[in-house]
């Protein structure tokens, strides 16, 4: 079977990005949650990469 990555739905906090990155992966979500609040704080590139990702990811719903 093939992996795609999606949003998630159950391990959804915002729109399920770090969630869907965490299953494809195989990483706990919270791991790739900290990565994107760092990013964020540190670069700021991280909210319009997140923001990219929450619009072209398509759900696993």
């Amino acid at each position: 079977m093939e992996k795609k990555l999606k949003k998630s739905s159950r391990n959804k906090m915002i729109f399920g990005v770090c969630g869907g990155i965490a299953e494809y992966f195989e990483v706990d979500p919270t791991i790739v949650r900290i990565i994107t609040a760092v990013l964020i704080v540190a670069y700021g590139a991280g909210l319009l990469l997140y923001l990219i990702a929450a619009l072209i990811m398509p759900s696993d719903s």
